[in-house]
Protein backbone atom coordinates (compact mmCIF):
# COMPACT_ATOMS: atom_id res chain seq x y z
CA UNK A 1 0.00 0.00 0.00
CA UNK A 2 1.33 3.26 -0.34
CA UNK A 3 2.18 5.64 2.14
CA UNK A 4 0.01 8.67 2.37
CA UNK A 5 0.99 11.98 3.93
CA UNK A 6 -0.56 13.81 7.36
CA UNK A 7 -2.25 17.34 6.46
CA UNK A 8 -0.03 19.31 4.37
CA UNK A 9 1.21 22.76 6.18
CA UNK A 10 1.78 26.02 4.50
CA UNK A 11 5.60 26.28 3.45
CA UNK A 12 6.87 29.85 4.05
CA UNK A 13 10.07 29.99 1.60
CA UNK A 14 13.52 29.61 3.24
CA UNK A 15 15.91 32.57 1.77
CA UNK A 16 18.69 31.44 0.27
CA UNK A 17 22.87 32.01 -0.26
CA UNK A 18 26.27 31.22 0.28
CA UNK A 19 29.76 32.11 -0.80
CA UNK A 20 30.03 28.14 -2.07
CA UNK A 21 33.63 29.20 -4.19
CA UNK A 22 35.30 29.51 -1.11
CA UNK A 23 34.13 27.05 0.94
CA UNK A 24 34.46 23.89 -1.39
CA UNK A 25 38.53 25.41 -2.24
CA UNK A 26 38.61 25.65 1.84
CA UNK A 27 38.55 22.52 4.61
CA UNK A 28 36.37 23.87 7.31
CA UNK A 29 37.49 22.77 10.87
CA UNK A 30 33.92 24.30 11.94
CA UNK A 31 30.48 24.20 10.07
CA UNK A 32 29.59 26.36 7.89
CA UNK A 33 27.21 29.11 8.25
CA UNK A 34 25.13 29.88 5.56
CA UNK A 35 25.93 33.19 4.41
CA UNK A 36 22.22 34.88 3.61
CA UNK A 37 23.54 36.47 -0.05
CA UNK A 38 22.40 35.55 -3.26
CA UNK A 39 25.37 35.17 -5.61
CA UNK A 40 24.34 37.11 -8.68
CA UNK A 41 25.16 36.04 -12.31
CA UNK A 42 27.44 33.40 -10.87
CA UNK A 43 28.91 31.13 -13.87
CA UNK A 44 27.00 27.46 -13.30
CA UNK A 45 28.96 24.59 -12.14
CA UNK A 46 27.42 21.91 -11.24
CA UNK A 47 29.56 20.69 -8.27
CA UNK A 48 28.98 24.22 -6.62
CA UNK A 49 25.25 23.63 -7.25
CA UNK A 50 25.40 20.40 -5.87
CA UNK A 51 27.12 21.13 -2.68
CA UNK A 52 24.93 24.23 -1.85
CA UNK A 53 21.82 21.86 -1.67
CA UNK A 54 24.03 19.81 0.45
CA UNK A 55 25.18 22.68 2.75
CA UNK A 56 21.51 23.84 3.01
CA UNK A 57 20.44 20.69 4.43
CA UNK A 58 23.21 20.09 6.37
CA UNK A 59 22.63 23.12 8.06
CA UNK A 60 18.68 22.73 8.77
CA UNK A 61 20.05 19.18 10.30
CA UNK A 62 22.80 20.82 12.16
CA UNK A 63 25.09 18.55 11.70
CA UNK A 64 28.34 17.76 13.73
CA UNK A 65 31.03 19.34 12.02
CA UNK A 66 33.31 16.04 11.52
CA UNK A 67 30.04 14.42 9.92
CA UNK A 68 29.60 17.53 7.79
CA UNK A 69 32.82 17.94 6.36
CA UNK A 70 33.32 14.42 5.38
CA UNK A 71 30.03 14.29 3.40
CA UNK A 72 30.60 17.11 1.75
CA UNK A 73 33.58 16.34 -0.32
CA UNK A 74 34.19 13.36 -2.43
CA UNK A 75 36.03 10.09 -0.84
CA UNK A 76 38.04 9.48 -4.13
CA UNK A 77 38.38 11.30 -7.48
CA UNK A 78 40.27 9.22 -10.19
CA UNK A 79 41.34 10.92 -13.14
CA UNK A 80 43.02 8.17 -16.03
CA UNK A 81 44.03 8.71 -19.66
CA UNK A 82 43.77 5.99 -22.58
CA UNK A 83 45.59 5.90 -25.68
CA UNK A 84 43.89 3.91 -28.96
CA UNK A 85 44.47 3.91 -32.62
CA UNK A 86 41.09 5.42 -34.41
CA UNK A 87 40.34 3.27 -37.57
CA UNK A 88 42.17 5.39 -40.07
CA UNK A 89 45.42 4.73 -37.72
CA UNK A 90 45.57 8.19 -36.18
CA UNK A 91 46.81 7.71 -32.55
CA UNK A 92 44.81 9.43 -29.79
CA UNK A 93 44.40 9.96 -25.76
CA UNK A 94 41.42 10.45 -24.22
CA UNK A 95 40.53 11.79 -20.44
CA UNK A 96 38.13 9.97 -18.17
CA UNK A 97 37.38 10.14 -14.42
CA UNK A 98 35.55 8.13 -11.91
CA UNK A 99 34.51 9.57 -8.73
CA UNK A 100 33.12 7.98 -5.96
CA UNK A 101 31.09 10.34 -3.25
CA UNK A 102 30.16 8.13 -0.35
CA UNK A 103 30.51 4.69 -0.43
CA UNK A 104 29.23 4.87 3.41
CA UNK A 105 25.41 2.66 2.61
CA UNK A 106 27.30 0.73 0.41
CA UNK A 107 29.13 0.24 -2.96
CA UNK A 108 29.82 3.22 -5.48
CA UNK A 109 26.24 3.39 -8.02
CA UNK A 110 26.09 5.53 -11.19
CA UNK A 111 26.71 5.93 -14.69
CA UNK A 112 29.41 6.62 -17.05
CA UNK A 113 28.91 9.43 -19.71
CA UNK A 114 31.06 9.96 -22.75
CA UNK A 115 30.91 13.37 -23.87
CA UNK A 116 33.08 16.46 -25.50
CA UNK A 117 31.68 18.48 -22.53
CA UNK A 118 32.52 16.11 -19.29
CA UNK A 119 34.77 17.23 -16.88
CA UNK A 120 35.55 16.25 -13.44
CA UNK A 121 33.25 18.96 -11.44
CA UNK A 122 30.24 17.67 -12.86
CA UNK A 123 31.24 14.26 -12.10
CA UNK A 124 31.47 15.54 -8.35
CA UNK A 125 28.17 16.44 -8.63
CA UNK A 126 26.64 13.59 -10.20
CA UNK A 127 28.41 11.57 -7.46
CA UNK A 128 26.68 13.46 -4.73
CA UNK A 129 23.57 13.78 -6.57
CA UNK A 130 23.80 9.69 -6.42
CA UNK A 131 24.80 9.62 -3.07
CA UNK A 132 21.68 11.25 -1.96
CA UNK A 133 19.33 9.75 -4.47
CA UNK A 134 19.97 6.33 -3.26
CA UNK A 135 19.28 7.54 0.18
CA UNK A 136 16.00 9.22 -0.92
CA UNK A 137 14.75 5.65 -1.91
CA UNK A 138 16.93 3.82 0.82
CA UNK A 139 18.78 1.81 -1.09
CA UNK A 140 21.84 -0.28 0.19
CA UNK A 141 24.54 1.74 -2.41
CA UNK A 142 26.47 4.96 -2.49
CA UNK A 143 26.93 7.49 -4.75
CA UNK A 144 29.74 7.67 -8.21
CA UNK A 145 29.97 8.81 -11.36
CA UNK A 146 32.73 8.09 -14.50
CA UNK A 147 32.66 10.05 -17.77
CA UNK A 148 35.00 9.89 -21.10
CA UNK A 149 35.56 12.95 -22.88
CA UNK A 150 35.07 11.86 -26.30
CA UNK A 151 32.44 12.77 -28.68
CA UNK A 152 30.63 9.22 -29.50
CA UNK A 153 28.90 10.47 -32.54
CA UNK A 154 32.22 10.85 -34.38
CA UNK A 155 33.20 7.86 -33.47
CA UNK A 156 33.24 3.72 -34.96
CA UNK A 157 31.70 1.01 -33.14
CA UNK A 158 35.06 -0.73 -32.74
CA UNK A 159 36.70 2.59 -32.18
CA UNK A 160 34.12 3.40 -29.32
CA UNK A 161 34.85 -0.63 -28.39
CA UNK A 162 38.61 -0.17 -28.14
CA UNK A 163 37.84 3.27 -25.65
CA UNK A 164 35.51 1.84 -23.46
CA UNK A 165 37.98 -1.36 -22.79
CA UNK A 166 40.76 0.96 -22.38
CA UNK A 167 39.20 2.91 -19.45
CA UNK A 168 37.47 -0.12 -17.92
CA UNK A 169 41.44 -1.30 -17.60
CA UNK A 170 42.34 2.16 -16.17
CA UNK A 171 39.71 2.41 -13.37
CA UNK A 172 39.73 -2.01 -12.94
CA UNK A 173 40.63 -1.49 -9.66
CA UNK A 174 38.07 0.68 -7.72
CA UNK A 175 35.21 -0.68 -9.49
CA UNK A 176 33.13 -3.96 -8.86
CA UNK A 177 30.21 -5.65 -7.48
CA UNK A 178 31.72 -4.60 -3.67
CA UNK A 179 32.66 -1.44 -4.92
CA UNK A 180 31.72 0.58 -7.16
CA UNK A 181 28.61 -0.36 -9.86
CA UNK A 182 28.45 1.58 -12.89
CA UNK A 183 25.65 1.99 -15.41
CA UNK A 184 24.50 3.58 -19.10
CA UNK A 185 24.23 7.70 -19.14
CA UNK A 186 25.08 9.93 -21.87
CA UNK A 187 25.69 8.40 -24.96
CA UNK A 188 26.26 5.04 -23.59
CA UNK A 189 24.21 2.09 -23.46
CA UNK A 190 23.78 -1.93 -22.89
CA UNK A 191 26.21 -2.76 -25.27
CA UNK A 192 28.97 -0.06 -24.00
CA UNK A 193 28.37 -1.89 -20.05
CA UNK A 194 28.62 -5.41 -22.31
CA UNK A 195 31.79 -4.00 -22.94
CA UNK A 196 33.23 -2.90 -19.41
CA UNK A 197 31.71 -6.42 -18.06
CA UNK A 198 33.90 -8.21 -20.42
CA UNK A 199 37.04 -6.17 -19.79
CA UNK A 200 36.19 -6.37 -16.06
CA UNK A 201 35.55 -10.10 -16.47
CA UNK A 202 38.73 -11.12 -17.89
CA UNK A 203 40.57 -8.88 -15.29
CA UNK A 204 39.24 -11.10 -12.44
CA UNK A 205 39.29 -14.21 -14.14
CA UNK A 206 35.77 -14.99 -14.58
CA UNK A 207 32.48 -13.92 -15.82
CA UNK A 208 31.50 -11.29 -13.19
CA UNK A 209 27.64 -9.60 -14.70
CA UNK A 210 27.28 -8.13 -11.32
CA UNK A 211 29.86 -5.68 -12.04
CA UNK A 212 27.77 -3.20 -13.95
CA UNK A 213 23.63 -2.43 -14.25
CA UNK A 214 22.09 -1.63 -17.70
CA UNK A 215 23.45 -4.88 -19.83
CA UNK A 216 21.66 -6.43 -22.16
CA UNK A 217 19.45 -9.56 -20.98
CA UNK A 218 21.59 -12.02 -23.07
CA UNK A 219 24.16 -11.13 -20.09
CA UNK A 220 22.46 -10.72 -16.80
CA UNK A 221 20.37 -7.79 -17.52
CA UNK A 222 16.93 -6.70 -15.83
CA UNK A 223 13.84 -7.04 -17.47
CA UNK A 224 12.03 -3.37 -16.95
CA UNK A 225 15.87 -1.74 -16.66
CA UNK A 226 15.09 -0.21 -20.52
CA UNK A 227 12.85 3.15 -19.95
CA UNK A 228 13.21 2.42 -15.91
CA UNK A 229 13.86 6.21 -15.30
CA UNK A 230 11.08 7.23 -17.35
CA UNK A 231 8.59 4.64 -15.17
CA UNK A 232 10.00 6.68 -11.82
CA UNK A 233 8.86 9.67 -13.23
CA UNK A 234 5.53 8.48 -13.96
CA UNK A 235 5.24 6.70 -11.01
CA UNK A 236 6.06 9.65 -9.04
CA UNK A 237 3.61 11.95 -10.89
CA UNK A 238 0.73 9.37 -10.02
CA UNK A 239 1.56 10.11 -6.47
CA UNK A 240 2.08 13.78 -7.27
CA UNK A 241 -1.62 13.53 -8.89
CA UNK A 242 -2.80 12.11 -5.26
CA UNK A 243 -1.49 14.53 -3.12
CA UNK A 244 -1.90 17.85 -4.87
CA UNK A 245 -5.64 16.04 -6.05
CA UNK A 246 -5.02 17.34 -9.47
CA UNK A 247 -5.58 14.77 -12.30
CA UNK A 248 -3.35 14.04 -14.71
CA UNK A 249 -5.91 13.04 -17.50
CA UNK A 250 -6.08 15.25 -20.17
CA UNK A 251 -3.22 17.61 -18.94
CA UNK A 252 -0.79 19.01 -21.00
CA UNK A 253 2.64 18.02 -21.21
CA UNK A 254 6.01 19.61 -22.30
CA UNK A 255 9.29 17.80 -22.70
CA UNK A 256 13.13 19.18 -23.05
CA UNK A 257 15.07 16.45 -24.32
CA UNK A 258 13.59 12.91 -26.06
CA UNK A 259 16.67 10.67 -25.26
CA UNK A 260 15.57 7.51 -23.39
CA UNK A 261 14.37 8.99 -20.62
CA UNK A 262 12.05 11.57 -22.48
CA UNK A 263 11.06 8.86 -24.67
CA UNK A 264 9.88 6.75 -22.06
CA UNK A 265 7.78 9.27 -20.00
CA UNK A 266 6.33 10.16 -23.12
CA UNK A 267 4.69 6.93 -23.87
CA UNK A 268 3.51 6.41 -20.01
CA UNK A 269 1.76 10.06 -20.14
CA UNK A 270 0.33 9.56 -23.88
CA UNK A 271 -1.42 6.49 -22.75
CA UNK A 272 -2.47 8.01 -19.54
CA UNK A 273 -4.44 10.37 -21.54
CA UNK A 274 -2.25 13.59 -21.54
CA UNK A 275 -1.91 15.81 -24.14
CA UNK A 276 2.03 16.15 -25.45
CA UNK A 277 2.55 19.44 -27.01
CA UNK A 278 5.57 20.14 -27.45
CA UNK A 279 9.39 18.06 -27.24
CA UNK A 280 12.82 19.26 -28.27
CA UNK A 281 15.97 16.93 -28.65
CA UNK A 282 19.55 18.44 -29.25
CA UNK A 283 18.84 18.80 -32.95
CA UNK A 284 15.53 20.87 -32.83
CA UNK A 285 11.94 20.34 -31.21
CA UNK A 286 8.08 20.19 -32.29
CA UNK A 287 4.75 21.94 -31.23
CA UNK A 288 1.58 21.29 -31.76
CA UNK A 289 -1.00 22.90 -29.52
CA UNK A 290 -3.96 19.97 -30.82
CA UNK A 291 -1.04 17.13 -29.11
CA UNK A 292 1.29 14.88 -30.58
CA UNK A 293 0.91 11.45 -31.47
CA UNK A 294 3.70 9.96 -29.85
CA UNK A 295 3.34 6.15 -31.30
CA UNK A 296 3.89 8.09 -34.47
CA UNK A 297 6.52 9.96 -33.33
CA UNK A 298 8.79 6.96 -32.03
CA UNK A 299 8.66 5.23 -35.36
CA UNK A 300 9.80 8.48 -36.95
CA UNK A 301 13.00 9.23 -34.85
CA UNK A 302 13.81 5.41 -35.03
CA UNK A 303 14.47 6.13 -38.50
CA UNK A 304 15.63 10.02 -38.52
CA UNK A 305 17.12 10.27 -35.17
CA UNK A 306 15.36 13.17 -34.47
CA UNK A 307 12.12 14.86 -33.51
CA UNK A 308 12.49 17.69 -36.07
CA UNK A 309 10.81 17.95 -39.32
CA UNK A 310 7.56 15.62 -37.64
CA UNK A 311 5.22 16.34 -39.65
CA UNK A 312 5.88 19.90 -40.40
CA UNK A 313 4.67 20.85 -36.83
CA UNK A 314 5.73 24.36 -35.95
CA UNK A 315 9.77 24.19 -34.59
CA UNK A 316 10.13 25.09 -31.09
CA UNK A 317 13.83 25.93 -28.84
CA UNK A 318 14.22 24.52 -25.56
CA UNK A 319 13.92 28.26 -24.33
CA UNK A 320 10.60 28.70 -26.05
CA UNK A 321 9.29 25.50 -24.25
CA UNK A 322 10.24 26.51 -20.66
CA UNK A 323 7.99 29.79 -21.43
CA UNK A 324 5.17 28.01 -22.89
CA UNK A 325 1.99 27.54 -21.03
CA UNK A 326 1.45 23.85 -20.03
CA UNK A 327 0.53 21.79 -16.87
CA UNK A 328 3.83 19.61 -16.74
CA UNK A 329 6.79 20.78 -17.71
CA UNK A 330 9.47 17.55 -17.89
CA UNK A 331 12.96 18.46 -18.30
CA UNK A 332 15.20 15.59 -19.41
CA UNK A 333 18.09 16.70 -21.20
CA UNK A 334 21.20 18.40 -19.23
CA UNK A 335 21.78 20.30 -15.86
CA UNK A 336 20.89 23.45 -15.05
CA UNK A 337 18.24 24.08 -17.87
CA UNK A 338 16.11 26.05 -15.50
CA UNK A 339 18.03 29.30 -13.77
CA UNK A 340 17.06 32.57 -12.84
CA UNK A 341 16.66 34.32 -15.65
CA UNK A 342 13.93 31.64 -17.93
CA UNK A 343 12.18 30.35 -14.12
CA UNK A 344 9.80 33.40 -13.67
CA UNK A 345 8.28 32.52 -17.10
CA UNK A 346 7.36 28.77 -16.09
CA UNK A 347 4.28 28.85 -16.91
CA UNK A 348 3.58 24.60 -15.78
CA UNK A 349 2.13 23.50 -12.54
CA UNK A 350 4.14 20.62 -11.74
CA UNK A 351 7.73 20.18 -12.48
CA UNK A 352 9.31 16.39 -12.82
CA UNK A 353 12.92 16.28 -13.12
CA UNK A 354 14.12 13.77 -15.45
CA UNK A 355 17.26 14.74 -16.02
CA UNK A 356 19.96 15.39 -12.96
CA UNK A 357 20.40 18.82 -11.86
CA UNK A 358 18.18 20.67 -14.23
CA UNK A 359 17.64 23.69 -12.17
CA UNK A 360 19.95 25.92 -10.15
CA UNK A 361 19.18 26.89 -6.57
CA UNK A 362 18.00 30.38 -7.49
CA UNK A 363 15.53 28.79 -9.93
CA UNK A 364 14.20 26.55 -7.21
CA UNK A 365 13.96 29.41 -4.90
CA UNK A 366 11.55 31.34 -7.76
CA UNK A 367 9.45 28.47 -8.54
CA UNK A 368 8.54 27.60 -5.10
CA UNK A 369 7.70 31.57 -4.74
CA UNK A 370 5.29 31.13 -7.51
CA UNK A 371 3.57 27.57 -5.68
CA UNK A 372 4.98 25.28 -8.83
CA UNK A 373 5.33 21.92 -7.58
CA UNK A 374 8.65 20.23 -8.07
CA UNK A 375 9.47 16.78 -8.44
CA UNK A 376 13.28 17.01 -7.38
CA UNK A 377 15.81 15.12 -9.58
CA UNK A 378 16.73 12.79 -6.56
CA UNK A 379 13.52 11.78 -6.63
CA UNK A 380 11.80 12.12 -9.53
CA UNK A 381 14.41 9.97 -11.87
CA UNK A 382 15.27 7.60 -9.61
CA UNK A 383 13.68 5.09 -10.94
CA UNK A 384 16.81 4.20 -13.15
CA UNK A 385 18.83 3.36 -10.04
CA UNK A 386 15.99 1.20 -8.13
CA UNK A 387 15.27 -1.15 -11.21
CA UNK A 388 19.51 -0.72 -11.58
CA UNK A 389 19.74 -1.43 -7.88
CA UNK A 390 17.17 -4.89 -8.55
CA UNK A 391 19.26 -6.11 -11.45
CA UNK A 392 22.51 -5.65 -9.31
CA UNK A 393 20.70 -8.03 -6.80
CA UNK A 394 19.65 -10.81 -9.40
CA UNK A 395 23.53 -10.44 -10.76
CA UNK A 396 24.65 -11.25 -6.91
CA UNK A 397 22.04 -14.10 -6.44
CA UNK A 398 21.55 -15.73 -10.32
CA UNK A 399 18.20 -15.56 -9.48
CA UNK A 400 15.96 -13.07 -11.47
CA UNK A 401 12.69 -11.34 -11.53
CA UNK A 402 9.89 -11.20 -14.09
CA UNK A 403 9.66 -8.03 -16.29
CA UNK A 404 5.68 -6.93 -13.91
CA UNK A 405 8.15 -8.11 -10.31
CA UNK A 406 10.54 -5.50 -11.40
CA UNK A 407 7.88 -3.01 -12.16
CA UNK A 408 5.99 -3.92 -8.70
CA UNK A 409 8.92 -3.68 -6.77
CA UNK A 410 10.32 -0.12 -8.25
CA UNK A 411 6.17 1.22 -8.21
CA UNK A 412 6.28 0.43 -4.26
CA UNK A 413 10.15 1.88 -3.48
CA UNK A 414 9.21 5.17 -5.47
CA UNK A 415 5.58 4.85 -3.52
CA UNK A 416 7.31 4.79 -0.24
CA UNK A 417 10.50 7.57 -1.21
CA UNK A 418 7.73 10.15 -2.36
CA UNK A 419 5.63 10.12 0.72
CA UNK A 420 8.78 9.88 2.67
CA UNK A 421 9.63 13.22 1.14
CA UNK A 422 6.34 14.99 1.52
CA UNK A 423 6.30 14.58 5.01
CA UNK A 424 10.17 15.51 5.27
CA UNK A 425 9.09 18.59 3.51
CA UNK A 426 6.37 19.63 5.30
CA UNK A 427 7.87 18.66 9.27
CA UNK A 428 10.19 21.45 8.32
CA UNK A 429 7.88 23.84 6.24
CA UNK A 430 9.97 23.43 3.26
CA UNK A 431 9.50 22.46 -0.70
CA UNK A 432 10.11 19.28 -1.87
CA UNK A 433 13.51 19.88 -3.17
CA UNK A 434 14.82 20.78 0.48
CA UNK A 435 12.56 17.84 1.97
CA UNK A 436 14.71 15.56 -0.09
CA UNK A 437 17.92 16.26 0.90
CA UNK A 438 17.02 17.04 4.46
CA UNK A 439 16.08 12.89 4.30
CA UNK A 440 18.74 11.55 2.46
CA UNK A 441 21.58 14.18 4.12
CA UNK A 442 19.88 12.13 7.26
CA UNK A 443 20.04 8.60 6.50
CA UNK A 444 23.42 8.83 5.31
CA UNK A 445 24.53 11.10 8.42
CA UNK A 446 23.03 8.11 10.39
CA UNK A 447 24.77 5.55 9.54
CA UNK A 448 28.27 7.72 9.39
CA UNK A 449 27.36 8.23 12.92
CA UNK A 450 26.86 4.32 13.84
CA UNK A 451 30.17 3.63 12.51
CA UNK A 452 32.39 6.24 14.81
CA UNK A 453 34.82 8.99 14.34
CA UNK A 454 37.98 6.61 13.58
CA UNK A 455 39.43 4.28 11.47
CA UNK A 456 36.93 4.94 8.17
CA UNK A 457 39.37 7.54 6.56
Amino acid sequence: MPYFPEKSTEISIYKLGTNLASSILQMEVNMVKINHTKLKDRKYDPFIEATYQYERAASSLDLEPWIYNRLKYPEKELTVHMTISRDDGKVETYTGYRVQHSTIRGPGKGGIRYSPDASLSECKALAAWMTWKCAVLDLPLGGAKGAVICNPPEMSESELEKLTKEYTYAIKEIIGPQKDIPAPDVWTNAQTMAWICDAYSRYVGHFEPAVVTGKPLAIGGSQGRSGATGLGMYYTLLETSKHLEYPLEGKKVTIIGYGNVGASIARLLYDYGCKIIAITDIYGGIFNKNGIKIPELDAYVSKTKTVKGFKNFDSITNDEVIDLKCNILLPCAVEGMIHSKNANNIKAKIICEGANGPTTTEANEILYSKDIFVIPDILANAGGVTVSYLEWVQDVQRLFFTEDEVKDKCWHMMQRAFWDVVRTADKHKTDMRHGAYILAVQRVADSVRMFGKVGRN
